[in-house]
């Protein structure tokens, strides 16, 4: 079990401990997107990929919200293959080991100057997984 299932909230740290389990440095990102294009499927949700490597998911309005205007929410799969100098991991083939480092979520072999971009997002996501996500038709990811 990860040391990231202790924090919250839980599904978006559950994603987030997939993702880094699956190694998806820049120009490499064939499985991650295959993960979240089986990860749409399985949740029922139109996706489509276009022959650069773009994912697009479409999911419909929440009843009663269907003349709303839609939220777009944009990001990349690849992440910048960047170690310490005396650590050996090869970002093609092994997982980022996130862990905990006080209120910091950091990963092994990554420079001290590159904590997860997840901490700067969580308080859009936390916001997104509480008021859209869970009150649609599903009770978690």
């Amino acid at each position: 079990m990860s040391e990231l299932s202790q924090l919250s909230p839980q599904p978006l740290w559950d994603i987030f401990a997939k993702i880094c389990s699956i190694p998806h440095p820049s120009y490499h990102e064939e499985q991650l997107a295959e993960h979240i294009m089986g990860w749409a499927k399985e949740k029922g949700l139109h996706a489509e990929r276009d022959q650069v490597g773009n994912i697009l998911i479409r999911k419909g309005a929440t009843a009663g919200m269907e003349n709303r205007k839609p939220v777009v929410l944009q990001a990349h799969l690849d992440m910048v293959p960047q170690k310490n100098n005396d650590t050996v991991h090869d970002f093609a083939k092994d997982p980022i080991q996130p862990y905990i480092d006080g209120e910091w979520v950091k990963a092994r072999a990554a420079p001290p100057w590159a904590p997860t971009t997840v901490s700067a997002w969580l308080p859009r996501w936390r916001y997104w997984l509480t008021t859209t996500w869970f009150t649609a038709r599903w009770k978690c990811c």
